[in-house]
């Protein structure tokens, strides 16, 4: 595999997706966990938007190291270290992709052991680091356009 341009449709739909799955978790009755869980649904939905999101933030990774750099990854965590070693995630950044894989993990695997009140913690107060990890990309891609294709 030989390196080559990265697709910015690619990295913009995700974005777009991430974005749009913060959205739908803002949407959520998030001021009391009492409020949270008066429907049921919120739950889910807020798992769900939390984990695709998750899984999008991986997949921009995944995407750069693949297509920019010709590194195949097999494991969530591997591609925060490998951004990190080539300078596309600072040393913070890396941690928290690395946090967001580990999450994403307890989500799929381990969903019997995430709490409701948890997640919504989670939701209420820690979307912010999504937000990091979106601009953290943005701030690459913007800072490095000879890396990017415009082709579908």
């Amino acid at each position: 595999m030989t390196p080559g341009l990265i697709s910015k449709k690619v990295i913009a739909d995700r974005l777009d997706l991430v974005e749009r799955m913060i959205g739908e978790i803002e949407s959520l009755p998030l001021s009391s966990f009492k409020e949270f869980m008066g429907d049921r649904r919120n739950l889910w939905t807020a798992e769900s938007c939390l984990r695709r999101s998750i899984e999008a933030l991986l997949d921009i990774g995944r995407h750069i190291l693949a297509k920019g750099f010709a590194i195949g990854v097999s494991e969530y965590k591997e591609i925060a270290l490998r951004l990190g070693e080539l300078g596309i995630l600072s040393p913070s950044e890396v941690e928290l992709l690395k946090i967001l894989a580990g999450y994403r993990n307890r989500l799929v695997h381990f969903y019997h052991e995430v709490g409701e009140e948890e997640l919504f913690r989670i939701c209420k107060d820690q979307l912010g680091d999504l937000r990091k990890m979106r601009e953290a990309y943005i701030r690459w891609g913007k800072n490095h356009p000879e890396k990017m294709s415009e082709r579908f």
